[in-house]
């Protein structure tokens, strides 16, 4: 059993920085992607940032060339690096890890409590 805890929220003006860390315990088996979601009041969760189990990135376009993703797989953790952070970036901040067999069956989708990041004018 999994189970994920993020870190590092707070509250932070326009143009600050800040990194979020989601702490894995238990195992993570197989093919992995490792994200971040965030959720803003009144819409829908969206994918921010996710890195594979083979390292590859992918960012939404709200946040690309200020937000990256990192993990540490000695540490069991991910992490997401925000910079040049804007009031549109305030949300409740998910980290899920999805991960598969190598041939194709899932083992496991897990979500931490969720973090709250508030960026103000």
């Amino acid at each position: 059993q999994v189970q994920l805890v993020e870190s590092g929220g707070g509250l932070v003006q326009s143009g600050g920085s800040l990194r979020l860390s989601c702490a894995a315990s238990g195992s993570i088996f197989g093919i992995s992607f490792l994200g971040w979601y965030r959720q803003a009041p009144g819409k829908e969760r969206e994918l921010v940032a996710v890195i594979t189990s083979g390292g590859t990135t992918n960012y939404a376009d709200s946040v690309k060339g200020r937000f990256t993703i990192s993990r540490d797989n000695a540490k069991n953790t991910v992490y997401l690096q925000m910079n040049g952070l804007k009031p549109e970036d305030t949300a409740v901040y998910y980290c899920n890890v999805h991960s598969w067999t190598t041939w194709g069956t899932e083992i496991g989708d897990y979500w931490g409590q969720g973090t709250q990041v508030t960026v103000s004018s």
